[in-house]
């Protein structure tokens, strides 16, 4: 099933700075998530108009939309399987979503007593299984084939983020409470920290290819922190502002301060991009602490941001971000999905100093 007429496949023309494409047919409101497939150049992307739709990328760039689901509120996660057929999604209707892209069939997989705020595919040694993270103040573990949890964590508040990279889990709350999963032994938190960073945890975001298990935390103001998660490597922990624009030359306090909104980190080299509400998007190398890449991508909040499965595309969303509340949506705000084909120069690790 297709949502899209049939010649919507286009390739925008170039902006001045940069070359990225403009997707055609966005989502209607704000873009809450992007994933894509780690088997095939699909795209999920989920938005407060309560729909997940899939993108299929071509090699030049240029996009398809291939379809849709729904959910019965704003949409705010979505993730894959690790066979790239089905995808997952959780909203504010408190449930999550399993879309089966080879039969084009939608089912409801997950229940919680408040909005799902993450879903995250787990590939153990035993197959899959998804987590979701919700308001309620718990994680659930779903095997698909039973509409009951395999196991239900309490969390000490709301779930605002999460992410996973086997064995390594890693679940960030209201009140700056990050719980570390070993998921050999889901059920218990194998450590719980309070966040590094001073201000409400916006994202948490695990490392790929790292010789340490760590992971990325960003905030509502405009600082991230590099957190590793064994004692013997936590003089390598660290943390730096980012996201923010002087108002006047010379003058330290006076700076403007945005929220980091998304942490991506990339699937080959191990670097990250961190996007924000002051509409910049930068890549950094954790291990030589340099930032690697700057643009200015937008006059409005970056919103959601992901690479493909090599780390050749990189997708970003134009959209509201609900920084500055209910009060901040007003009308007219930018609302695009955009597309970065990625350099090696701007993600490839620098030497260390």
């Amino acid at each position: 099933m297709s949502f899209f007429g049939t010649n919507t496949a286009s390739t925008a023309p170039a902006t001045p700075a940069e070359k990225d494409i403009e997707v055609p047919e966005p989502p209607t409101d704000s873009i809450s998530s992007l994933a894509f497939s780690p088997a095939a150049d699909y795209l999920a992307v989920g938005s407060w108009d309560n729909n997940v739709r899939l993108y299929e990328v071509g090699a030049g760039g240029q996009t398809q939309g291939k379809a849709m689901f729904g959910h019965q509120g704003p949409v705010l996660s979505v993730c894959w399987n690790k066979e790239g057929n089905k995808v997952i999604s959780g909203g504010a209707d408190n449930a999550a979503r399993m879309f089966d892209i080879t039969n084009g069939q939608s089912q409801q997989v997950a229940q919680h007593d408040a909005p799902v705020k993450v879903v995250k595919w787990i590939e153990t040694p035993q197959g899959g299984i998804l987590a979701t993270g919700s308001w309620d103040k718990t994680v659930k573990y779903w095997d698909m084939r039973s509409p009951t949890p395999v196991a239900t964590v309490q969390l000490p508040e709301r779930c605002y983020s999460m992410d996973v990279q086997y064995p390594l889990m890693v679940v960030a709350t209201a009140e700056r409470h990050i719980q570390i999963f070993n998921l050999t032994n889901p059920n218990t938190a194998y450590k719980t920290i309070i966040s590094p960073l001073k201000w409400q945890t916006r994202v948490v975001s695990c490392f790929t290819n790292s010789t340490s298990s760590g992971f990325a935390v960003g905030s509502v103001e405009g600082r991230v922190a590099i957190q590793y998660v064994e004692e013997k490597d936590s003089s390598n922990n660290f943390s730096f502002k980012c996201h923010r624009k002087d108002q006047t030359p010379n003058a330290k306090d006076q700076s403007l301060v945005y929220a980091v909104n998304d942490i991506s980190f990339h699937p080959v080299h191990g670097t990250f991009s961190t996007c924000g509400s002051d509409g910049t998007i930068h890549f950094w190398d954790k291990d030589a602490r340099t930032r690697l890449k700057t643009f200015e991508a937008a006059p409005g909040p970056i919103s959601a941001t992901t690479f493909n499965r090599n780390g050749t595309i990189f997708a970003y969303a134009v959209s509201y971000d609900w920084s500055k509340g209910h009060s901040g949506m007003t009308p007219g705000h930018p609302n695009k999905l955009m597309l970065h084909a990625c350099k090696d120069d701007e993600v490839k690790r620098r030497p260390k100093k």
